[in-house]
């Protein structure tokens, strides 16, 4: 004889862990633990600015791990509700009485030919499906816009993971460079040879002292090829390759021919001016020929005066003014002053998260406008004893008479 505890099925041994992240998942898609994690970034951003080089900031792996938990909400969010929505949209279900529907009742309409009236409410928008009992009718109208709305939510993880991939493999690096000289952005690109050449910087000042036009004038190389040269101007970047290069800061230089007093050509060029000394632009070049330094100081822009002076042992001697075409003596070097050009700070970023970012953003603009614009409503059409009812629930920004009016015109006119 058997017993009856034999008889009984046995559990599926993947019983318990289906239970367990089917809970899992739920929670990770309720609202409130997204509002908290947002939250929580928010409050991570705010302390990291003021506080930007502190234990929280953006680039530690904790806020990498709180995105990834953002992520996996928004993830969570759309697999848990994508199958109601579509269910919904395919097979509108029945609007009930209650609080947030609007009803209306037709006596002079019957629901005595279906066919008729859900020709009639297609054209003016709806999905309408059978009913399984008699005497009634649902539909729906922009049904797709809840799933617009799920939608919005893998935008977000979009753009969280474009940021994520920002971080983790962007680069982003500045070089200073004098007319004529060029140098390699970034590591180069895919083969080696994407740089910048700088052939000029154009510049205009108010009578306040502010510029009002910096025009930086740059010739591309990529692939060994030069391009045309193209001018830089304030939030009017450039690219080669990969890289999006614009001007950083840009200061004076000085061109100056160093020569030994036998005439022996020590230095014959720019010099960025790129210190400071008593607020005023200053730099120090080494000139290891005649163990000597030579510092120059931008003494008067108006009058394009500079003040050289030499020093050996970091003592500055022989101080003295210099006009362009001027040559003087400074020390057992001399030093003539042709003239002034500029330097120029690039910053070249490359940044393959990008186009997440701007995916992601206008996905999540075209769901918020179609959401916004083309609110959901459902109807429900059911024939009672004193007449044709009408339950119509709308989003809550949305006006249910005003769409009443217009489905009784649709139905009295069928």
């Amino acid at each position: 004889m058997v017993r009856s505890g034999a008889l009984r099925r046995a559990p599926r041994s993947g019983a318990l862990p289906n239970r367990v992240a089917d809970r899992v998942l739920r929670a990770a898609a309720d609202g409130r633990v997204a509002v908290a994690l947002l939250v929580a970034a928010a409050a991570w951003n705010a302390i990291a600015v003021v506080v930007p080089a502190g234990p929280l900031a953006i680039d530690a792996p904790p806020y990498a791990l709180l995105l990834g938990a953002i992520l996996l909400a928004g993830l969570a969010g759309v697999a848990v509700r994508l199958p109601a929505a579509w269910r919904e949209w395919r097979l509108p279900g029945a609007v009930t009485p209650g609080r947030g529907a609007a009803v209306r009742l037709l006596d002079d309409v019957a629901l005595d030919d279906p066919e008729r009236m859900a020709q009639a409410l297609r054209r003016i928008g709806y999905r309408v499906v059978a009913a399984t009992r008699p005497g009634a009718m649902h539909g729906v109208a922009h049904g797709w816009t809840r799933l617009a709305g799920l939608a919005a939510h893998l935008a977000l993880a979009l753009l969280l993971l474009g940021v994520a991939v920002g971080a983790a493999y962007g680069t982003e690096t500045r070089f200073s460079l004098l007319p004529g000289e060029q140098a390699l952005v970034g590591d180069g690109g895919a083969d080696g040879t994407d740089a910048v050449r700088l052939e000029g910087l154009d510049a205009a000042f108010g009578t306040d002292g502010r510029p009002t036009r910096l025009d930086t004038t740059v010739t591309f190389l990529h692939a060994g090829v030069a391009s045309e040269p193209q001018i830089l101007r304030v939030n009017e970047p450039g690219t080669v390759g990969d890289y999006l290069v614009h001007a950083w800061t840009y200061g004076p230089a000085a061109s100056l021919r160093i020569t030994t007093l036998a005439d022996r050509v020590l230095h014959d060029g720019p010099i960025a001016l790129d210190g400071t000394s008593n607020g005023r632009p200053s730099a120090k070049m080494d000139v290891p020929a005649v163990g000597r330094s030579v510092a120059i100081v931008l003494v008067d822009a108006a009058a394009n005066t500079v003040a050289v002076a030499a020093g050996g042992d970091g003592t500055a001697a022989d101080a003295t003014l210099l006009r362009p075409g001027e040559t003087v003596r400074v020390g057992d070097v001399r030093v003539r002053l042709d003239g002034f050009s500029s330097w120029v700070t690039f910053e070249a970023r490359r940044d393959p998260g990008t186009a997440l970012v701007f995916g992601g953003a206008l996905l999540l603009a075209a769901c918020l406008a179609a959401v916004l614009w083309l609110p959901r409503r459902r109807i429900t059409l059911r024939q009672t004893p004193a007449g044709l009812q009408l339950l119509l629930r709308a989003d809550r920004f949305d006006v249910p008479l005003v769409e009443l009016d217009r489905v009784t015109r649709a139905l009295r006119s069928a």
